[in-house]
Formats: structure tokens, sequence, C-alpha cells
């Protein structure tokens, strides 16, 4: 079977083209878009693999276009944005895309970073493995399927706040720092992202995890420090 491709979505044909090249020369198949709308028609016609997203789109700009798709599935979307601030990547994380790079860029890097979103987000269909269920307080981790429930209830989680959860909990209670966290969730290829990345992620999970930061029932800050798990039947 064909895997699905990859969504280029980009108003510029020139950066179009390129990350077109970088990524079929890898075996990607690709689709493009122009524009939001255009982009979002693709998506609800045939979800891609992958979204990699410009945030400066005319028709339905690209952080509307990353909130319906969030609303809708859990597609991985890298953002390729010349809005490079602080705040502007950390809001982008915080919206759900995946990963964050900024113009100028090379092509190479993206490239990378695409493989390292599918090696975190996808496993490998037919693929045996026995890693099994993680069962912390109420909650059942399921590493093989990607799942985290309580009861049988679903959490719906994106894939870095799965590997955020994970993360705390298979550390048994030692506290994580930041930088600790940002390299399980992004790996070396991300050395410079924000550690305020992870405390958005963290209050993402939270928030769906259904806990007050003043009362943890599964997650702890430690100030000064990082974050470590607690065993969540407080």
């Amino acid at each position: 079977m064909t895997a699905a491709p990859i969504l280029v979505v980009d108003d510029d044909p020139k950066i179009v083209t390129l990350v077109r090249t970088y990524l079929e020369r890898e075996g990607f198949p690709v689709v493009t878009a122009g524009d939001g709308r255009a982009a979002l028609a693709a998506v609800g016609a045939s979800p891609p693999r992958l979204i990699v997203l410009d945030l400066m789109l005319p028709e339905l700009d690209g952080l509307a276009l990353m909130r319906i798709v969030r609303e809708r599935s859990e597609i991985p979307i890298v953002i390729l944005s010349a809005r490079g601030s602080a705040a502007d990547r950390v809001y982008g994380i915080h919206e759900g895309a995946d990963d964050y790079l900024v113009k100028p860029f090379s092509p190479a890097e993206l490239v990378v970073r695409v493989k390292a979103v599918l090696r975190r987000t996808e496993r490998a269909p037919g693929r045996p493995t026995d890693r099994g269920i993680i069962r912390h307080g109420d909650l059942a981790i399921d590493l093989d399927r990607l799942e985290v429930r309580r009861g049988d209830q679903i959490i719906p989680l994106t894939a870095a706040e799965f590997r955020l959860l994970t993360a705390l909990v298979q550390t048994g209670g030692r506290v994580l720092t930041r930088q600790v966290l940002l390299d399980a969730l992004y790996g070396p290829v991300q050395g410079d992202a924000l550690e305020r990345t992870i405390d958005v992620h963290v209050g993402r999970l939270r928030e769906k995890l259904g806990e007050a930061v003043d009362h943890p029932r599964y997650i702890a800050t430690v100030r000064g420090a990082g974050y470590r798990a607690v065993d969540g039947t407080s």
C-alpha cells in the first residue's frame, strides 16, 4: 500500500518546489496547496501523512487551518514560517504543532525534522511490539496503541503530550529538567528549542488529564528544576 503523501502548504512557489524536491528525494510522495482553503480541501479529500505548514497564507491563515485540523485529527504538523520570535514558536506549539522551523531554513534540516516527527508519531504496521501498558494511578498508558485511558475513556493526547507523559512516568518520580524533556520530545535536532515549550505542553496535558496545578494527581512542578510524575492516587 502506498503511503499517504506529505502536504506542503505555502504561497511561495519557490519554497514549495524546494521542499517538494527534497522530500521526494527521500521517497516521500508530496501534494501541495498555495493557500489555506485549498489545503483544508486537500485534507478533507484525503488525509495526508504529515503537513508542512506556512503560517502567513492567503484565504485562510496557517494558525486557523491548524486549529481546524486539530479539531478533527492528530495529523502531524511541522510549521515552516518566517515568524521566528519566541512568542510565535511557543504559540505555534501551543496550538498543536509537532515541530517549528524558522525561515530562512535548511531544506536538509527540514527533511530530518519531518522524519523525526514521523518516527515519533507512527508505528510500523505489522511490527511486533511487547512494550505493553504502563499503569499510573488510574491511567493506563498503552505504548503499542499510543493511547491513554482512564477506565473506558480514551484521553485524546497529541503525540508530543503522549511522549511527555510517558517520559515522566517511566522515570518513577525522578525530577526531569525542561532540557531533558525537550530532548525526549524533539531529539538533538531541536537543540535550540525553547524550554518554555515544555511548560506549554505540560499545561495542555494537565488540562486534558483534568488536574489542577495546586493539587497535582499526575504531574508535579519542582520549582527551579522541572517536573516529576506523582502516583496519581491523591
